[in-house]
């Protein structure tokens, strides 16, 4: 019989659990855990159980339970693509994005190679101006230049993307931009097409006949709180990335397009309270060729890293939380109903229906203030469909952050399916390694049964996960210095 250990005398929360982990049945299978999720920040915890068979034989091939587990739980990663969240699981979502970007550039992962002669661009679409805001300018040389205020602020001045005068800053228009852009994105991919068949002189019937546009576009918050699109647009033929679009489908005609439909795109908004608002795209606006060769500014890896690296990004990096500020058990109403019909103040926000008061969020007035009239605006009852009290603290917008066009090239479930594939072939190479005959994956049923129990690391496996990340980190650091190969 296992003695009971007595660790009143460590005072470490942390160290007192790792050394009861420690002494339990199987320490390996714990920190074998631990180091399957490459320092995932906030794990998962499940309880249940799978079951594969083959049904022929009825053989059972594979079974798991997660009561057989030291801890009684299976730990699996939390799969958020936020770098403030788990720079973990954003890197293993960024190297998917990489690679769904660069399949529809260069071809793979079921994509003909030919798409890299197919005309390409990468268009940046922005908001317009709702006041004049703090910036960094830089000359011609590229020396920094005096901005509006008079003063020339360093590439990482704090009140950069703040407005010059807060008290006639747009900040309504600037909220309902944000809430309308992933709508204001849609309109314009209609736009394009249209625009496209006008400029060619052709029907919308026919040049759907003859072509297809393909994109792939992801949302990236500017420092004044604005999110703006990044968008790889590319010509087709008929039959998708596998047929080469028509002579005439060039990149001086996809450029054309790309302006008109930006000059057209626009949403009309409406509201007793604020008035008549059109939602339509800035000013400023780039499209820029993607070189099919390698020799231009914009290659098929640089398009795909810039894109990889958006995708992982949020709202957090123009100075907002990245958490939600709607109380969760009166979602965000402020009341409880009770059992007599009537509204109750609820009891966990008293009555704000704000998880933390926006006045101590720990962020700039101008962040604050786009906060409050998101908050605000999600009450009036003709943007209550918005929900932008639940999008507060991401400046109102409420869209994806990345998103593709059907036939653009392959989807993130594709990839995922692909690494679980790898993980089966390497359980059944294991099991070939032992003797045991092999098994046709595709003729097998998986039943399971799961139960989520909460997020996170006991303490003493929050110090395992700790020394994971420090050793991944150091790991890195070495390849970059050329110590370690690649």
């Amino acid at each position: 019989m296992r003695r009971s250990l007595d660790l009143r005398h460590v005072i470490s929360p942390g160290l007192r659990d790792l050394i009861e982990l420690a002494n339990s049945n199987d320490f390996d299978r714990v920190t074998e855990q631990v180091r399957h999720l490459r320092g995932c920040t906030r794990p998962v915890n499940l309880h249940g159980w799978t079951i594969t068979t083959d049904p022929a034989t009825k053989e059972v091939v594979r079974s798991y339970r997660s009561e057989d587990e030291p801890t009684g739980r299976l730990l699996t990663t939390c799969g958020n693509r936020r770098a403030s969240r788990c720079p973990a699981c954003s890197r293993v979502y960024a190297a998917d994005t990489y690679h769904l970007i660069k399949a529809g550039l260069s071809g793979g992962k079921n994509v003909a190679e030919s798409v890299r002669d197919h005309p390409r661009t990468f268009v940046t679409l922005t908001a317009p101006s709702f006041g004049p805001v703090h910036n960094y300018k830089t000359n011609s040389a590229g020396k920094p230049r005096p901005c509006a205020c008079g003063e020339t602020h360093a590439e990482d001045a704090p009140e950069l993307g703040t407005p010059l005068d807060p008290a006639t800053y747009d900040y309504t228009g600037a909220v309902l931009w944000n809430a309308h852009a992933g709508q204001l994105w849609a309109r314009f991919t209609t736009y394009l097409r249209r625009a496209l068949a006008e400029r060619l002189r052709m029907t919308q019937k026919a040049l759907n006949a003859s072509l297809r546009v393909s994109f792939a576009k992801v949302a990236e918050y500017q420092k004044r709180g604005l999110v703006h699109f990044h968008a790889v647009i590319r010509f087709d033929g008929p039959d998708g990335h596998t047929s080469p679009p028509p002579a005439w489908a060039t990149f001086d005609a996809l450029k054309a397009a790309v302006r008109m439909a930006r000059q057209r795109a626009r949403l009309i908004v409406e509201s007793d309270a604020i008035g008549e608002r059109v939602i339509a795209w800035g000013e400023r606006y780039k499209v820029d060729p993607i070189s099919a060769l390698g020799d231009g500014e914009l290659t098929d890896a640089k398009v795909a890293g810039y894109v990889a690296k958006y995708a992982t990004k949020s709202a957090e990096d123009s100075g907002t939380v990245d958490r939600t500020l709607m109380c969760r058990p009166c979602a965000g109403r402020g009341y409880l109903r009770g059992p007599d019909g009537f509204h109750d103040r609820c009891p966990d926000c008293d009555g704000r229906g704000q998880a933390e008061p926006i006045k101590a969020l720990p962020v700039q007035q101008h962040v604050r203030q786009m906060i409050r009239t998101a908050w605000d605006l999600g009450h009036l009852p003709e943007f209550a469909e918005l929900k932008l009290w639940k999008w507060a603290h991401m400046l109102g917008f409420r869209g994806h952050f990345s998103s593709k066009s059907r036939a653009y090239s392959t989807t993130l479930g594709t990839l995922r399916d692909v690494r679980r594939a790898w993980r089966l072939a390497q359980a059944e190479a294991a099991r070939a390694r032992a003797g045991h005959p092999a098994t046709d994956e595709t003729t097998l049923v998986t039943t399971s049964s799961w139960t989520y129990l909460s997020s996170g690391y006991r303490p003493g496996e929050e110090l395992l996960a700790a020394q994971v990340r420090h050793d991944i980190a150091q790991t890195q650091r070495l390849k970059q210095e050329g110590l370690v190969p690649a």
